[in-house]
């Protein structure tokens, strides 16, 4: 039986052994896809011994820690500077950013044009591949972070005038994610307006407390499941083809 998996810190939120057992099992395919909870990414090399893994996902918060582990990146994920997708070909680990592909579908959902302008929540591996597809259309943003150092603007600094002129507004933290699902960012949601588009990568509960308070002041929203299921389609592909 062929082994995969997915590692992050806590996974009592994925749904993927659920997605993967089921499209393995419809491709029939004879595989095995587990959730592994590591508490340091550092646990890495002793999972693969034990385990033997072909192929596995990446989550929070290992999506750019664990590259020194790896042998290869592609070209998007080394710009991106994060990985979710690891395919183990020929005994070399292989990192590749499947996130993007999740995000540009989801984009292209809520119908974003190249006028728009997004505020990105967040300053983790998701945010980066974010910010890359954000790049790749042409689509200026800016990067809000608890840290001044790390992103462009503070909450603090996230005025009305600022959020009602950045249409587009990106959720890449964990806020809001099962099981702490009455948390949201610290944003002034009633300067959103119908013309908004709200996009929150969390996806349990697929209704966020983020997106709740959007949808109360008129924008379209959009949930993280059409992110998971493309991004996943992805990581299904990379591990099942020749060329890795």
């Amino acid at each position: 039986m062929r082994n995969f998996g997915l590692i992050g810190r806590k996974l009592g939120h994925s749904f993927s052994a659920k997605f993967f057992t089921a499209k393995f099992t419809s491709e029939q395919i004879d595989a095995n896809y587990q959730l592994y909870e590591l508490t340091s990414i550092d646990l890495l090399p002793k999972l693969l011994a034990d385990y033997h893994l072909e192929g596995f996902n990446v989550t929070i918060p290992y999506k750019e820690s664990i590259i020194p582990y790896l042998d290869k990146l592609t070209s998007e994920a080394r710009e991106v500077g994060a990985v979710n997708c690891v395919v183990m070909r020929d005994g070399r680990l292989v990192g590749h950013n499947t996130d993007i592909a999740g995000i540009e579908a989801s984009l292209h959902w809520l119908d974003i044009d190249d006028q728009s302008k997004a505020l990105v929540l967040g300053t983790g591996g998701a945010s980066k591949a974010v910010q890359y597809v954000l790049r790749k259309y042409g689509i200026e943003y800016k990067v809000v972070s608890r840290d001044s150092s790390r992103g462009d603007l503070t909450y603090s600094e996230l005025t009305r005038d600022i959020i009602s002129s950045y249409r587009l507004i990106i959720n890449t933290t964990p806020l809001g994610m099962y099981p702490d699902i009455e948390s949201a960012p610290e944003i002034d949601y009633t300067a959103i307006t119908t013309e908004h588009r709200i996009f929150d990568l969390v996806y349990n509960p697929a209704n966020t407390e983020f997106l709740r308070r959007a949808k109360e002041q008129g924008a379209q929203t959009m949930g993280g499941i059409m992110m998971l299921q493309t991004q996943a389609i992805a990581s299904w592909h990379f591990w099942n083809r020749v060329d890795g």
